[in-house]
């Protein structure tokens, strides 16, 4: 980073930690369960309170992936993966992908104290389930206003103006906890921050106290290189909460997410797991590790490249029918990353009447974008269109008949 950050702040976490996160404590079968998989065999364990693999009727399993590379699961490690798992994920999964981190982000806080917000890293039911446990309670959301490129930092810096800096330190002030943001791809807008953009958003975060949640599923389906730096990778404060999904690289069934930042955040989120789902899937994360530790960094790294060559061409033909069909009925700005068109209606002051009661006629289907909105009796001029699932034909079938509905809607 930039001198600006040469002081870096003395990181006060119980400031961002709501009550009921705080009265939460070590679930101590949880910490028995972990102490027992780590345990050698020698060990005779009377404590443990999960079942008998040997009465799960799964004995192995073969999976085979599309490059031909098979995972094959035996016996003894389909017991592991059918069994209870500790908290944080499987050990060799979660090592992977802090790896990844390290490659793909370096963070700066890898070689920080645990209680100066080291790195750390926890699997999730998908980056969902990470959302859902860092949620706070009552928390009053103001929504800063974006363009084409993402959150617009003088926009941020207006709002943020209403408090001082040192307002931070007094709770009676009230100043914003947290920034929440989907830097590449944003659902539905499409749109993906720059770096210069990102820098100054971090500076204020830096200057204001608050932290930054990256929500980041689209990540791996940005289309033009090279890629903005992440929000983690400038994380010189240890500030910065960072939300991974493999649902759009590897599959979404699985539902293998993980959540990256300041250990003594992510420890409160392990706790929050111990109370809740206990652990994302043990059989989902052993294929999910097996796979990676085969394909190796490099494999995975090729898989996710040819990720971005199908939606980058199925981009073209969503774009190549917008042009066709929707020139003159309606505006859009093509998408950086992600699988969405965010497309504003001219003359229609709100679609979610035409989508949700009409389009249906049409045989076309859409989301309004109403429901994107925080309010939601707000209206909007929106509609988002996928063009993840849908075929090039199929495509230019659906914005025909959009461009249709919007003809009979303006009449």
């Amino acid at each position: 980073m930039s001198g600006k950050h040469a002081e870096l702040k003395d990181m006060n976490y119980a400031r961002f930690i709501a009550a009921v996160s705080a009265a939460r404590t070590e679930s101590p079968i949880r910490a028995l369960t972990d102490l027992m998989l780590r345990s050698p065999p020698s060990v005779i364990s009377l404590a443990a309170g999960v079942p008998n693999p040997d009465t799960f009727p799964f004995k192995s399993a073969s999976v085979v992936v599309r490059d031909g590379t098979t995972i094959e699961i035996g016996e003894n490690l389909m017991k592991k993966a059918l069994q209870y798992s500790a908290s944080p994920g499987i050990p060799e999964l979660v090592s992977w992908l802090k790896d990844l981190q390290k490659t793909l982000h370096n963070p700066p806080t890898l070689t920080y104290s645990p209680d100066k917000g080291q790195m750390e890293l926890c699997v999730t039911s998908g980056s969902q389930e990470g959302l859902s446990k860092l949620k706070p309670l009552g928390c009053n959301i103001i929504c800063v206003p974006s363009d084409q490129h993402g959150i617009i930092p003088q926009a941020l810096k207006e709002i943020l103006s209403k408090w001082k800096p040192e307002d931070a330190a007094k709770p009676e002030r009230k100043s914003p906890k947290f920034l929440y943001t989907i830097p590449n791809g944003g659902n539905p807008t499409g749109a993906s921050l720059t770096t210069e953009r990102k820098m100054e958003i971090y500076q204020l975060a830096h200057e204001y106290d608050f932290l930054i949640i990256e929500d980041d599923p689209y990540y791996f389906l940005q289309f033009g290189k090279p890629w903005a730096p992440t929000f983690l990778s400038m994380d010189v404060d240890g500030r910065v909460l960072r939300t991974d999904s493999m649902s759009k690289i590897l599959s979404s069934g699985l539902r293998i997410g993980f959540l990256s930042g300041p250990k003594p955040l992510v420890d409160r989120v392990i706790l929050h797991i111990q109370a809740s789902t206990l652990h994302t899937s043990t059989f989902t994360q052993v294929v999910t590790s097996q796979l990676l530790h085969k394909w190796g960094m490099k494999g995975f790294l090729e898989h996710t490249e040819s990720v971005i060559d199908f939606y980058s061409r199925q981009r073209v033909a969503m774009l190549s029918s917008a042009d066709k069909w929707l020139t003159g009925l309606a505006e859009w700005h093509s998408p950086s990353a992600g699988m969405f068109l965010w497309i504003k209606v001219k003359g229609v002051a709100d679609t979610h009447q035409m989508i949700m009661e009409k389009a249906m006629q049409k045989e076309v289907l859409l989301v309004p974008g109403s429901a994107f909105n925080i309010e939601t009796t707000e209206s909007s001029p929106y509609v988002r269109a996928s063009f993840s699932i849908s075929s090039p034909e199929q495509i230019d079938q659906g914005l025909e008949r959009l461009a249709m509905l919007i003809k009979e809607e303006r009449k």
